[in-house]
Formats: C-alpha cells, structure tokens, sequence
C-alpha cells in the first residue's frame, strides 16, 4: 500500500492522469486527505490512515466515506460535489478513471478559486456582515431540516460529549511539552470537567428541545467559498457520527472560534447575535465551553501532522507553532467558563 501510495501521488501531479485538458497540477493536502487541482475539476482523496476517530485504511472504507461525503456536502452545496471516480493502475500507468486495477477513489468536485476561501478573504478584510448573514441562513435553514436526537442517551447527548473530551485529552497526552503545556493541560481537563458536572441540567434541557442535530462538524472558514454573492459551505464530516451530530451550538462555536482566532472577533460577534435573531436559540451559556472544544481539537487535529510522514520539515514546524495557538486561545476560552 505505502508503495501504491507514493506512486498514485507523483502520478496525479501529472495532467496526463486526468481525461480533461489541465496545463498544471496543484496539490493541496491536510492531515486526512489529498485534494488535486486541475484548474476545472479538485479531486480528493482520503489519505490511509486511522486516527482513532477515523479510519480511511481500507479501499472499501474509502470508497464508503466517500459516497457518504458527497451525501452529506450536497446537502449544503449541490453544485460542488460532482460524484465518485476509481483511480486505477494499468501496468505502471495511473490514472483518475483509467484501466485496470482500482487502488483508490476520488471525489470529483467543482474546483473554485482559492483565493475565494473564506479564511484567505478574511486575511485580505474582504468579508462583511452581508456574508455572515448568508452563512447563518444557510446553516439555520439545514438545522431545520437535519436529523434531531432527543433520547437522554443518543449521540449528542452530555455522555457523547464526555467522551469527545476524554478522548481529547488521551490523544493530546503526547503532544504536551511540545504543543500544549502541563499547566494549561490540566486547567482546561479541570475546567471542563467542572462545567459538564455543574450543567447536566442544561445540557438534558438542550437535549430534550431539540438542539442536538446532525450537524457540519467542521463549520470553519477554510470550509466556505464565497464567489460574488454566494456562499458554498463544503467539507462536512462522514466519517464519525460522534462528532457530526452535535448540540447546533458547537457547530456555531467553531465558526466564531475561527473567526476569534484570525483576530476578527467583531464578525464572530455579529456571527452569533445573527444566529441567536435568526434561530431564536439563545446559546449564550454554552458557547464558550464549545468554543474551547472547538480550539482544542483543532489544536489536537493541526499537532498530528507533526507526525505524517508525508509532511516536509518545515510544514511540521508550522502545524507545531499553529497548534500552540489553537491550545492558548483554548485556554483562554476555558477561564470563561
């Protein structure tokens, strides 16, 4: 497989792996994934691996978290999710959609510019209030039709959320020293320990009036376009339902995290005023406890690219320094509460 996969990579880098016409590949990868740019079309690719919370390492695996990738996101952007392709070696030759052997697959999506990312528009002051209006609409308008988990102990409930957070903290034990001190290790275990403990209550009451959803799980802004006037929310989770379905407050603390952390806390502000107008759900008491899990696992999340092999010297360095922020602003969140 290892030699599979270091030959499917340096072979779709190559246009002539692709039945359309492209001058030029990119490539762009996270921790789980691999995405390929034609210039028309991005094609992604779920990368082998297990990280407990999600596991991509057998062909059929992929193949089944990919029919339901495209399942989920079509929900939120139809037009952007175009199907599912074999990636096939024929002798030494691979190719998307080719002869012979199928090794892997591939989410065929329509490829939108990069610079119309939300975070790179964000970087460049180039979102206002009129985007974050449409992106409440749009999330409200999928939170009236998702699924909802009313039981006291269906996924979503405080149990899930417990265990969300120990596993958490099991997986972030080895990083610490190197992405997260013991001293902000620990208050955060403490903090949030505290607060599941001290608001069952409001936890029960969220569950039983239908706050508990299947939500987008990944709400950040490096997962929305925004082309002239619209938005394109993509890249929902499938592969766990643990961490898709979820108070709706979660969903909506990890977007105002995100926009916290890139130093636009006015937007993260009129991001939840709006949503809180627009839903009549008053999340106030909760926020900051998910906003802090959010930070949390986005700095656990970043920190294991530090150990993918398939990551340059300088891209770990980086994925260290980002997580050390992502667990400050973490801590942060956790003196709130």
């Amino acid at each position: 497989m290892a030699e599979y996969t270091e030959d499917m990579i340096d072979s779709l880098k190559r246009p002539d792996a692709y039945d359309e016409k492209a001058d030029e590949i990119r490539m762009i990868q996270t921790h789980v994934s691999w995405v390929f740019l034609t210039g028309g079309f991005a094609y992604k690719i779920k990368k082998p691996v297990d990280f407990g919370f999600l596991d991509f390492t057998t062909l059929e695996k992929r193949k089944r978290f990919c029919k339901r990738e495209i399942e989920i996101n079509r929900m939120f952007s139809p037009e952007l999710y175009l199907g599912i392709l074999p990636v096939n070696k024929h002798y030494e030759t691979i190719k998307i959609n080719g002869k012979g052997e199928t090794i892997d697959y591939a989410i065929k999506m329509k490829e939108l510019p990069q610079e119309n990312l939300m975070d790179s528009l964000l970087d460049g002051n180039k979102i206002g209030t009129d985007v974050i209006e449409s992106i409440v609409k749009i999330l409200v308008n999928f939170y009236s039709r998702t699924d909802t988990y009313r039981l006291p102990n269906s996924v979503g409930s405080l149990d899930t959320v417990k265990f969300n957070w120990k596993e958490n903290f099991t997986q972030t034990e080895p990083f610490i020293g190197k992405t997260i001190d013991q001293k902000n290790f620990d208050m955060i275990k403490s903090k949030v320990s505290h607060f599941m403990d001290n608001n069952s209550a409001l936890f029960a009451k969220r569950l039983k009036e239908g706050h508990v959803k299947w939500c987008h799980g990944d709400l950040h802004s490096g997962n929305i376009f925004v082309v002239g006037n619209k938005v394109y929310i993509f890249d929902a989770i499938e592969f766990n339902e643990r961490f898709a379905c979820s108070d709706v407050a979660s969903d909506i603390a990890f977007l105002s995290m995100d926009l916290d952390f890139r130093h636009r806390k006015f937007l993260s502000d009129i991001f939840v005023r709006k949503y809180i107008e627009k839903s009549g759900d008053d999340i106030t008491k909760i926020l900051d406890f998910y906003k802090c899990y959010r930070a949390f696992v986005r700095g656990k999340v970043v920190g294991f690219r530090m150990n993918d092999p398939n990551m340059l010297d300088f891209e770990k360095n980086d994925a260290r320094n980002l997580a050390k922020l992502y667990f400050q602003l973490a801590a942060e969140y956790a003196k709130n509460f």
